[in-house]
This record gives structure tokens, sequence and C-alpha cells, in this order.
């Protein structure tokens, strides 16, 4: 299957999204529709998938989906308090990791997983903005399965923008994005089949993101 990825002829013509102070290109069949359920299914059950904790103002709540982080050995990530050491690269997510790589013209050396698994599930709004991501991050969301809405707000005009992310498209997030806007997925009464969310990025060792 990870063969395939590589060798799909599949049309990938990105979308360059009208957003002020933002550099957002969404690929919406990005992985072909015949690939994607066999991909979601692999990464259900292969995935190390962690019910995380967060503490805010004091108090500690489970996080609201399933995660896992993957990538280089040195590739720690810290946020909300909570700190995640990478387990070692799949095939799967290596050759994921690969095609994202060559679409975007960017290097990413982990992965953040996230699985909704029904629409109680979702994530608050925040900006991927950690020390360690560096200035004007690079970031590569890929979707499987539920389409799911990624609302965007701006940090000045408060203006809100809705990216619907289908199953199989890639959303690429570059420049002042995270320093402009924030994002979040929303929970839904509705019910709602399972989704899973690939971001890739590139963690930074903190002394090189100060220039020290």
């Amino acid at each position: 299957m990870q063969q395939s990825l590589f060798e799909s002829q599949y049309d990938n013509t990105p979308i360059q999204l009208d957003m002020p102070d933002a550099d957002l290109k969404y690929y919406p069949n990005f992985i072909p529709p015949e690939e994607t359920n066999g991909i979601m299914c692999s990464l259900q059950e292969l995935l190390d998938w962690r019910q995380e904790q967060i503490t805010l103002y004091g108090k500690t709540f489970d996080v609201p989906r399933l995660q896992a982080w993957y990538g280089d050995a040195e590739a720690s990530y810290q946020y909300s308090n909570l700190t995640m050491h990478p387990l070692p690269w799949s095939p799967i997510l290596l050759a994921l990791k690969q095609k994202c790589e060559d679409a975007s013209n960017s290097h990413f050396n982990s992965v953040l997983a996230n699985y909704y698994r029904h629409g109680q599930d979702g994530m608050g709004r925040h900006a991927d903005n950690e020390p360690e991501l560096g200035q004007q991050p690079v970031i590569a969301s890929l979707s499987f399965g539920e389409l799911r809405n990624l609302d965007f707000y701006h940090n000045k005009s408060k203006h809100k923008t809705r990216v619907p992310l289908a199953d199989g498209s890639l959303l690429v997030m570059r420049g002042a994005t995270q320093s402009s806007w924030q994002h979040a997925v929303a929970k839904s009464k509705k019910p709602l089949a399972p989704r899973i969310n690939l971001t890739f990025r590139y963690i930074h060792k903190i002394p090189n993101v100060y220039n020290k």
C-alpha cells in the first residue's frame, strides 16, 4: 500500500485559499479515494493511540480525542503543560510524510496524529506557535475519514473562515498563518463517523529557535 502512495498519478492540484495574513494551500484530492479507507484502517489499528490529559487553570481534563506522537528521536513537543516524546516512525507514516514533504517542498521530523472518534471529539481554539516550531512554521495537515470543519479566527479582525477538510485532503499552512490566526475543530451533536488527522511539522531545538 505504501508504494502506491508514491506512484499515484491522482490530481494533486492545490487551491490557494484567499485569507489575509495567511498562506494556505488546500489539496482536496491529495490521496486517491480508493486508498483512503485502507490508510484510515491501518492508522486506527497500528498507531499507539493514547488518552492524554492537559492541565488548564489548575484543573486537569481529558483531551477530547485520542492522540499519538511520532518522529525523530529528538523531536519532543510541549503544549498546554503536556510533553510528548516521539515514538519511532512506522512505515505508513514515513510514506505519508514523504508525500507531504514533496507537495509542500518542506522537511518534517515529526507528526501529531489526532483521532476524532465521534462528534463529541474536537479541538479548542489555538495556534501552532510553540517555540519548538520556529518562526513561520510549515505544517501539513492530512485528513482521513469523516469531513470535519477547521474554523480559523483572525487575531485582530476576529473574522472567521471555515475550511472543510475532506477525506484524503491536505492543507498546508505556512507564513504568518500561525501568528495571525487561531484554528479549531468544533464538536457536534450530530452523529459523525471517525476521522484521523495527521499534522506533519518540524521541531527545532529550543536554542536554535532563539539563535543562541
